[in-house]
């Protein structure tokens, strides 16, 4: 799971306590008491034996455990030429082809007959061997066909069979606070678990879990593995895809959070169509949470939808008419109640048409019709892998983009150059560069294309100025040449 779990175990004593106190209270009242007004006896034995089983039944022979792991060359260490050094201290660690093997262990589901697997990023992140466990004990090879880290989700190919047990996608907007819902997959690795509970609130933002802050509460138990697996509805669809927990303990305390499956359905389209990544409709307009002086000082009643901060004058929005200072309170006639919210709403659009923007401006409220277009890669990316004797080798780098900075994330970028991937090992992740990191100076000049840095770091130097923006923030170090 993706939150960081803090140990501090009380729930099942107090929980044992209070089973206790209610049935010595039960057993001490009079007889007459014990009956509570307005409950029925069963009249049947079907009444007594209501049970999940059918929808179990129905829904669990296409949930799959994900086993993914990848092997970790170690470094040679250089003291162990000593044969002296070997003799004392071994010849273990550090030798030269010694490795270690990562692994990672989740869930999934199946939702094509053909094999194909939805399951989280997170699960096979950096992962490059993957198998799959199906419920009938076949254990099978799977080919990574898409990671999309924006929504935290992965497609999966299993490599061998065909006509597998499929599970039928739902829709999420359908969801009620209050719906039962049952949570399938591997928790702890003990094997295939079914836990139910029911939703216990929709459309979670600030949760911090992807750039989709977009999610299902249940309080259906989920634990570490059952990330990449089913929460499913009564009719056994697939409703969400259970990705994270709130826990203090290791365990589940009943705050769980799934991705929608209209995101999901996005996601696999863009598979089946053999993308490499999704394509979302482009917005063009940066925005902003309304806090209660904002909201006050707009003259709206409660703080609630999404204000335009800034708009890209060739962008969709502005085409819309939209304008800086507007506030989005609906798509297509949903409710949008942050920033969180409309990205959501966009993000689940297929590409083509129009999207129908509820907006309040100045008091009143307009409509305007959004053209769903992705973003633009202009300037071309011009992928250039950094080489030589600097800190940047091992980096490979592209233009900034309205594409590049959908796709990665990357916030306040209007020039520079962006990192898009780390090579293992390289000086470029001694420095610690990061992905998504823009690099806007080197050695005091400015640095607006690739080839301008790849000329800047083409030749030795005595030190090197950085300068970069990561998350928003700009900051300078100096490095040794």
């Amino acid at each position: 799971m993706r939150l960081d779990l803090r140990h501090l175990v009380f729930g099942a004593f107090a929980c044992a306590a209070g089973v206790s106190v209610a049935y010595i209270e039960r057993a001490a009242a009079p007889a007459h008491a014990q009956a509570v007004e307005g409950s029925v006896v069963p009249k049947s034995r079907a009444e007594i034996t209501l049970s999940f089983a059918p929808v179990v039944k129905k829904a669990q022979p296409a949930v799959v455990n994900v086993f993914a792991s990848r092997v970790e060359r170690m470094p040679a260490n250089p003291f162990l030429d000593d044969p002296i050094f070997r003799r004392f201290f071994g010849e273990g660690g550090g030798m030269p082809g010694r490795s270690n093997t990562a692994q990672s262990l989740g869930s999934g589901v199946i939702v094509d007959p053909a094999g194909l697997v939805v399951t989280n990023n997170h699960v096979i992140e950096g992962m490059t061997d993957v198998k799959v466990a199906l419920a009938d004990k076949r254990e099978i090879p799977a080919k990574i066909l898409l990671r999309d880290p924006r929504t935290d989700l992965a497609v999966l190919k299993l490599t061998e069979g065909s006509n597998f047990p499929t599970m039928e996608l739902g829709d999420s907007d359908a969801l009620e606070v209050g719906d039962l819902a049952l949570a399938i997959g591997n928790p702890f690795g003990v094997g295939q678990t079914v836990t139910q509970g029911i939703v216990s609130a929709l459309a979670r933002t600030h949760v911090g879990i992807s750039d989709y802050g977009f999610f299902i509460q249940t309080d259906a138990a989920i634990n570490p593995g059952n990330s990449g697996g089913p929460l499913v509805d009564m009719n056994a669809r697939v409703v969400g895809i259970n990705s994270a927990i709130f826990s203090k303990s290791g365990g589940s305390i009943g705050i769980g959070f799934a991705i929608p499956v209209n995101m999901v359905k996005s996601v696999l389209l863009a598979a089946k169509g053999g993308g490499k990544m999704v394509k979302r409709p482009w917005l063009g307009a940066t925005l902003q949470t309304i806090s209660q002086e904002i909201a006050e000082g707009l003259g709206l009643d409660r703080p609630t939808g999404a204000l335009l901060a800034d708009i890209d004058p060739k962008g969709p929005a502005a085409d819309a008419g939209l304008k800086r200072g507007d506030v989005i309170v609906s798509v297509d006639g949903q409710t949008a109640d942050d920033p969180e919210a409309v990205g959501y709403r966009l993000g689940t659009k297929p590409l083509g048409g129009q999207a129908t923007l509820g907006v309040l401006r100045g008091g009143k409220k307009i409509v305007a019709q959004m053209r769903l277009t992705p973003a633009p890669e202009t300037p071309p990316r011009d992928t250039i892998k950094l080489k030589g004797p600097s800190p940047f080798a091992g980096a490979t780098v592209v233009n900034v983009s309205p594409a590049v900075v959908e796709e990665m994330s990357v916030q306040g970028a209007a020039n520079g150059v962006v990192v898009s991937e780390i090579e293992d090992g390289s000086f470029a992740q001694q420095l610690n560069l990061q992905r998504g990191d823009v690099v806007l100076a080197v050695n005091d000049q400015k640095i607006d294309s690739t080839r301008d840095l790849e000329k800047a770091v083409s030749s030795r130097a005595y030190y090197w100025k950085i300068t970069l923006a990561r998350g928003g923030q700009v900051f300078t170090t100096v490095v040794g040449g």
